[in-house]
């Protein structure tokens, strides 16, 4: 199988971070982009976004597929049935301390032109990236905090601290 033929990354990925939280008793979350093919409660959405927990705890019968994220929820004391295609999911990290994955946006948010991310990196803070279309299934984009940056194996130089002294997920490329 070549590259262009493989599945997607994202639900793997999305599995093994759900997976991390819950083996280190933090709470996974799951940020949506929303659109006619997510089934989430609408009056929750907020500029076009949601905010999912998908722990143990907040959910019934969980099934995080190749192809949808399936659960049961309680929203304001009302039984939803929630159903997101992993497409739409743009990241999933720890409530406790900001720690994931974002992912690249869904393709029909980029089609309007080009979009940019903001890359916190040790050599240009303040540098940014053009997403292509056609390729942003290939990126992948990783939530650390820029405390954490300083621990990175990839021998960058470490990071300046923050300005506003605050604990903040920044994003960082992962290639």
């Amino acid at each position: 199988m070549t590259a262009p033929e493989s599945t997607s990354t994202r639900p793997y990925l999305i599995r093994a971070l759900y997976e991390w939280c819950t083996d280190n008793g933090l709470t996974p979350y799951v940020a949506v982009r929303v659109d006619d093919s997510v089934q989430v409660p609408r009056e929750y959405v907020k500029d076009g976004e949601i905010v999912l927990n998908i722990s143990f705890d907040a959910t019934s019968a969980l099934q995080l597929g190749n192809d949808f994220i399936e659960f049961k929820a309680r929203f304001g004391g009302k039984p939803r049935e929630i159903l997101v295609p992993v497409g739409r999911v743009i990241a999933i990290y720890a409530r406790e301390n900001g720690q994931g994955m974002a992912f690249p946006p869904p393709v029909d948010m980029l089609a309007g032109g080009d979009v940019t991310v903001a890359l916190a990196n040790a050599s240009a803070p303040s540098e940014s990236m053009a997403v292509d279309p056609e390729s942003s299934e290939d990126r992948v984009v990783q939530l650390v905090g820029v405390d954490d940056g300083n621990k990175d194996a990839g021998g960058d130089a470490p990071r300046p601290p923050p300005a506003s002294g605050g604990t903040r997920p920044a994003l960082k490329r992962v290639k």
